[in-house]
């Protein structure tokens, strides 16, 4: 009993698990990339951290084969690691996701999983795919901002309320200010609204257009909210 407790810590590696290790990292990290760059909808999309994505697995793999079981490799390994300082913060929070799940997947390829990196991969990917595509996350009633700049001098007190109620389920003035030099007397408004019907977006636009002394009108969909 006392052999087969000892074997646990065993860890044999051989040339053709390494290779085989770093190839099934490799694919499988690949894979990771691709699914990154085709679902991606950000702003702040990085070439850079793509490659990255490759690179971490791999790596991940190859640190997992230098610790193997001996405990002062993986002291060692922690100190060294240490030193780095990473200088980039993470601002899209499905970036730190794609970190760990390569992370992961390179944890298993390093310790000859084979099966679970390449069910893991396929898996996670395929539920990630299908959730964006349904777009899982979005509220039902979206938010939206809409922006007036109207002159001030030729609107009546809270003209905008009567077409906002028709449209609207609800709506919340959030800014006023005034645009331009003294004189002008434009101002633009800040409103918060819930459609009845996004469809019915464009009419409450025109219809805003038509009122007297509205100069401009937009209408934007509030990704913070």
């Amino acid at each position: 009993m006392i052999e087969d407790f000892q074997d646990i810590f065993v860890f044999t590696i051989t040339a053709k698990d390494v290779i085989a290790n770093i190839l099934v990292a490799t694919i499988c990290g690949l894979f990771i990339a691709f699914l990154y760059k085709h679902t991606y909808k950000g702003l702040n999309y990085s070439s850079a951290f793509t490659i990255s994505l490759i690179m971490l697995t791999m790596i991940t793999a190859v640190v997992i084969m230098v610790i193997g079981n001996n405990l002062a490799r993986a002291f060692g390994m922690v100190g060294a690691m240490s030193i780095i300082r990473f200088r980039t913060a993470v601002k899209d929070s499905s970036d730190i996701m794609f970190i760990f799940f390569a992370l992961t997947i390179g944890l298993a390829a390093g310790v000859k999983l084979y099966s679970i990196a390449i069910f893991g991969t396929f898996f996670i990917s395929l539920v990630y795919l299908i959730v964006t595509q349904l777009n899982f996350a979005l509220p039902q009633k979206r938010e939206f901002l809409l922006q007036i700049i109207a002159a001030g001098n030729q609107l009546s007190e809270n003209p905008f309320a009567e077409i906002m109620t028709r449209h609207c389920r609800r709506f919340k003035l959030v800014n006023v200010k005034t645009l331009g030099e003294e004189g002008d007397e434009l101002m633009e408004f800040s409103y918060y609204v819930n459609l009845k019907s996004e469809l019915k977006g464009t009419r409450l636009v025109s219809q805003i257009k038509e009122m007297e002394g509205v100069k401009q009108t937009n209408l934007f969909f509030d990704e913070t909210s």
